[in-house]
C-alpha cells in the first residue's frame, strides 16, 4: 500500500516536473520581530455567503494563533472593486488576502483550467481527493511567478443555470440565453456550444442585469443564488450543475514577503483549517439555501444532464492542448 501511494505521488510530480515541497516564495523572508497588522481581505459574496463567514473564521484562528498580533479585515460584496480588478490591487498591494473562484486565474496559470472542466468530477468527494492531493498542492504553487501565494482552496459546490422568463427543461432551452459569466474563456467557449449568448459582467452588478433585461439568465450555486436575491428577479433554477469549479484564497506576494516563516505558517495553516471548516459546513448550508428557495416560491427543474454533459465534454480537446494537461485529466477521471 505505501509503494502504491509513492508510486502515485511521484507519478503526478513527473507530470507537473515539481518536488512535494513547497518552494521558497521570493526569495528573502523577513527575519525581524514581525509588527502586528491587519490585513486586508476581500470577497465579492455578500458577508452572509459562506466564503465570507469563512474569512471571518480565519481572522479568528489568525488572531488567537499570534496572540492579537494579526487578523484579517474582511470586505464582502465586492466593496474593495470586482473580481477582475482585484489581481492589479493584490499586485500594487492594495489587497492583502483575496477568495477568488479558479475561473479567472487560468488566464495567469493555463492549468487552473483543469478544475473548471464541465462533468470532471462525479462528486464533492471526488474533487476533495484531488485537491488535497499533490494536483491541489501543484495548483496553489504555480500560482507564485505571477506574484500570488496559494494558501487554499474554498469549497464552491456545483454551478446550475437560472433563469429570468421561461425554465430550462432540456438542453434546447439554452439557445439563445443571454448568460452572465465570469472572465474565463472555456465557461465562454462551453455555452456558446450549447447555443446561448455569454455576456461577460462584474458579479455585483448581475442582479441588476437579470432585473432590468440586460440578460435572461446566470449560472451559480445555491448559497450565491439566495444571498444575492437573484431568485427575485429569475426564479427557475434549473439543475445542470455543469461544474464543480473550486475557489482558491491567494495572498499577496508583498503581503506574504512581510511575514516571519513562523507567521507564514500560521496564514496558511489558518487558511487550510477555515476551508475545513468552510467544508464542514458547506452541504448543510447548500441545503439551507435551497429550501429557502422553494419556500419562496422558486421552481426548481431537474434537468436531464446527460446531453448535456455530452456536449460540453466534446469540449475537452479544445482545451487540453498539451500532454500534461490530458495525462492530468486522465489521472482524474480514473481516480477512485
Amino acid at each position: 500500500m505505501q509503494l502504491a501511494r509513492l508510486k502515485r505521488r511521484e507519478f503526478i510530480r513527473l507530470l507537473w516536473g515539481v518536488g512535494a515541497a513547497w518552494p521558497l516564495a521570493a526569495h528573502a523572508q523577513n527575519t525581524a520581530k514581525p509588527e502586528p497588522r491587519e490585513f486586508r481581505a476581500i470577497d465579492t459574496q455578500s458577508k452572509d455567503h459562506p466564503t465570507a463567514r469563512a474569512l471571518v473564521h480565519m481572522s479568528e484562528l489568525l488572531s488567537d494563533r499570534t496572540h492579537g498580533r494579526h487578523r484579517l479585515m474582511v470586505y464582502p460584496g465586492g466593496l474593495l472593486g470586482e473580481q477582475e480588478e482585484s489581481f492589479e490591487q493584490m499586485r500594487a498591494g492594495g489587497i492583502d488576502i483575496n477568495r477568488t473562484n479558479m475561473a479567472p486565474l487560468a488566464s495567469f496559470v493555463g492549468t487552473a483550467n483543469i478544475f473548471g472542466l464541465p462533468f470532471l468530477f462525479r462528486s464533492s468527494d471526488h474533487l476533495h481527493r484531488i485537491l488535497d492531493g499533490q494536483i491541489g498542492e501543484n495548483i496553489l504553487q504555480s500560482l507564485e511567478p505571477h506574484g500570488f501565494i496559494g494558501l487554499a482552496f474554498f469549497e464552491s459546490g456545483a454551478r446550475s443555470v437560472y433563469t429570468v422568463r421561461r425554465p430550462i427543461q432540456t438542453v434546447d432551452d439554452i439557445k439563445g440565453l443571454r448568460i452572465r459569466l465570469q472572465q474565463s474563456d472555456l465557461m465562454v467557449e462551453m455555452f456558446k456550444s450549447l447555443g446561448a449568448e455569454p455576456v461577460i459582467l462584474p458579479y455585483t452588478r448581475t442582479k441588476t442585469a437579470l432585473t432590468t433585461g440586460v440578460i435572461d439568465a446566470a449560472e451559480n450555486n445555491w448559497p450565491s443564488y439566495v444571498t444575492t436575491e437573484h431568485y427575485s428577479a429569475a426564479p427557475y433554477f434549473a439543475l445542470t450543475e455543469h461544474t464543480l469549479t473550486p475557489d482558491v484564497l491567494i495572498m499577496s506576494m508583498k503581503a506574504w514577503q512581510s511575514l516571519s516563516p513562523e507567521d507564514q505558517n500560521i496564514f496558511r495553516n489558518a487558511a487550510r483549517d477555515s476551508g475545513i471548516f468552510l467544508r464542514g459546513q458547506w452541504k448543510s448550508w447548500e441545503a439551507g439555501r435551497r429550501k429557502q428557495a422553494a419556500d419562496l416560491g422558486v421552481t426548481i427543474i431537474e434537468i436531464d444532464r446527460k446531453p448535456l454533459e455530452a456536449i460540453l465534454k466534446g469540449l475537452y480537446p479544445k482545451f487540453l492542448m498539451d500532454s500534461q494537461s490530458r495525462q492530468l485529466v486522465e489521472f482524474i477521471e480514473k481516480d477512485q
